[in-house]
């Protein structure tokens, strides 16, 4: 059985968060090593209809954002991490941060399910090396007619993750923290995809969790 973890997240005076749980499943992809887990990854995203769009690898740290428009499924392929959750910076310190939220160790076979709207923030990572794209194409989308052929090509070294949006919804924004005048329900109304990144259809997953 698949070790699924939740987390509720309500709104902050900056972030919508969700009324739907963040989805954590630890070691998920952990049985697969550096040079098969990003293969397995892509075919589980892409049979449950979701879109691997790209891979970075993470530098000491960035911005907590969310995204508005879209849900976002992350897994660590290689190194460790800290992702923190549900909050917005308040200074230049990785420490000055929002009452709140939760801070997750992350490490390479973990998987995330985070909700639009959810705050998200990277940092503490192990190997430390420079914040880069390392797919092709700007991050929105693997280009070319054989994405997972281009993808054989991607060289995993560092702290590295991969995100994935459900195929046919809207593209991916950086919020850092809601802007005034927009309801934070905007983001509370994006559709539920019809299957989980990874689980499918499975109940443990977001089709069961997500109400």
């Amino acid at each position: 059985m698949v070790n699924v973890k939740t987390y509720h997240l309500p709104p902050t005076p900056l972030i919508p968060n969700s009324p739907q749980p963040l989805l954590h499943y630890p070691g998920l992809l952990a049985s697969e090593t550096s040079d098969t887990i990003l293969a397995k990854a892509y075919d589980l995203f892409d049979s449950n209809a979701w879109e691997l769009q790209w891979i970075f690898r993470y530098g000491p740290t960035q911005p907590s954002h969310y995204h508005s428009h879209t849900h976002e499924c992350m897994a660590v392929l290689t190194g460790s991490g800290v992702i923190r959750f549900g909050v917005a910076d308040t200074g230049n310190d990785d420490a000055d941060h929002e009452e709140g939220g939760v801070t997750v160790s992350a490490s390479a076979g973990d998987v995330f399910v985070i909700p639009a709207g959810v705050a998200h923030k990277t940092h503490e990572v192990q190997p430390i090396t420079s914040f880069k794209l390392i797919s092709p194409g700007t991050g929105h989308g693997i280009p070319g007619e054989n994405p997972r052929k281009q993808l054989q090509e991607v060289k995993l070294e560092g702290f590295t993750m991969l995100g994935a949006y459900p195929r046919g919804s809207k593209g991916w924004d950086f919020a850092e923290r809601n802007a005034p005048g927009v309801e934070m329900k905007e983001s509370w109304d994006v559709e539920k995809p019809e299957r989980d990144p990874v689980l499918g259809v499975a109940e443990e997953g977001l089709c069961g969790t997500w109400k």
